[in-house]
This record gives structure tokens, sequence and C-alpha cells, in this order.
């Protein structure tokens, strides 16, 4: 092996003293992308909840987790990442340990 010179401090064009942390620009929370996979776990949520199907429940699930993982704004996503868990575990409960739907023959 050959040891290289150019890898000793007195040859390294980097500037320690110039580099500075960086700083996210703050944005309004009305400027944010809409969250998108947030209402569609809503939406999906409503639906395996009212009218008793199991995948629109666990799709509002998945979505849950999406949002949940990709979530910005704290205060106004979590509201709508709850709200739509609150609506799918809801859902996956009724369906799953409730009376079963009135038009399933069974």
């Amino acid at each position: 092996m050959s040891s290289h010179n150019n890898a000793s401090p007195a040859n390294d064009p980097r500037q320690p003293a110039a580099a500075k942390p960086y700083v996210a620009p703050v944005v309004a929370p009305q400027d944010m992308p809409i969250d998108y996979a947030g209402f569609i776990a809503v939406i999906f949520g409503v639906a395996g909840v009212m009218f008793r199907y199991k995948l629109c429940s666990w799709l509002a699930l998945i979505f849950c987790a999406q949002s949940l993982a990709n979530m910005r704004n704290m205060e106004n996503d979590l509201k709508q990442v709850m709200m739509a868990m609150m609506f799918s575990i809801t859902g996956l409960m009724t369906n799953y340990f409730g009376p079963p739907r009135p038009g399933k023959q069974s």
C-alpha cells in the first residue's frame, strides 16, 4: 500500500470555520402541503364504521401509520390522525367483535 500525502491537514480544502448548521425554513401551518394520507385515512375509517367494511378499516389503519410517519405539523396533523385511528379501530372492533352485518348470510 502506498501512503497518500493529500490527506494531511495542510492540504485539506475544507474550511471548518465556514460551516454553519442547517436551519429549516419556517413555514406557516396554512402554507403546508395537504396531508392526503390523513384525509384518506379519515374517509376509509368513516366508511369502515358506517358500512361495516373490514377492508376500509384496515386501509384506514395503514394510511394512519403513513400519515403518522410523514407528520409535519404536530398539532393539526395529530388531531386528524388520532380521529382517523379511532374510526379505524372502532370499525375493526365492530367488524370483528360486533353483531354480523344485516345483509350478510353466515
